[in-house]
């Protein structure tokens, strides 16, 4: 069983990020570059034995997936990319223990395909979008860690207005669900 100081938590911003009980948090900045930057960086210096990412996100109307829904990412999509797979990768599965762990930790959440965009509304092929996922389980997936996506609705993605979104009810979400998330995880990864 891992201890909690080898589990790194990713977020984006502080108010994704749960008060560490334990465990390792890193602000990574938005974006897939600062995510995937900052991960590495913070495998190097820690040698974490999983990395949870967790942030908000929004998702597609039809995907009826309303704030503050909980979203368990089966892997993570780079929308941005644009080049044959055999240049550089598109999609990073997340690992099935992990999936597993988070659904027996938070069972109204849904498992889904997670994607990266550095911009919004730059997803397709997806229901639920964010903008770290896949630099965060990239850099993980190359140091050979363990890693999770999980997500808080927070808007519709086709929702322009921004004062329409769910910001407060996704962050209390998300913060609420780390600790849940965190002590599972713990259990299943040596």
């Amino acid at each position: 069983m891992a201890t909690p100081d080898r589990i790194l938590v990713v977020a984006a911003t502080s108010h994704e990020l749960a008060p560490a009980n334990g465990w390792r948090t890193v602000q990574c900045g938005v974006g897939p570059v600062e995510a995937a930057a900052a991960t590495a960086a913070a495998i190097l210096a820690w040698h974490p034995a999983i990395v949870l990412h967790v942030g908000i996100a929004g998702a597609r109307r039809a995907a009826s997936l309303a704030p503050p829904a909980l979203v368990i990412g089966r892997s993570s999509l780079y929308c941005d990319l644009n080049t044959a797979s055999s240049l550089a990768p598109r999609e990073v599965p997340a690992d099935p223990v992990l999936i597993a762990a988070a659904q027996r930790a938070l069972p109204s959440a849904v498992v889904r395909v997670i994607g990266t965009s550095a911009r919004v509304g730059g997803t397709s092929g997806c229901d639920v979008e964010a903008m770290e996922g896949f630099g965060v389980l990239r850099a993980a997936q190359l140091a050979g860690i363990p890693a999770l996506e999980v997500r808080a609705i927070s808007n519709a993605i086709e929702e322009t207005d921004r004062a329409q979104w769910q910001f407060a009810q996704a962050f209390a979400a998300i913060t609420a669900a780390t600790p849940l998330l965190v002590a599972e995880c713990q259990r299943c990864v040596p």
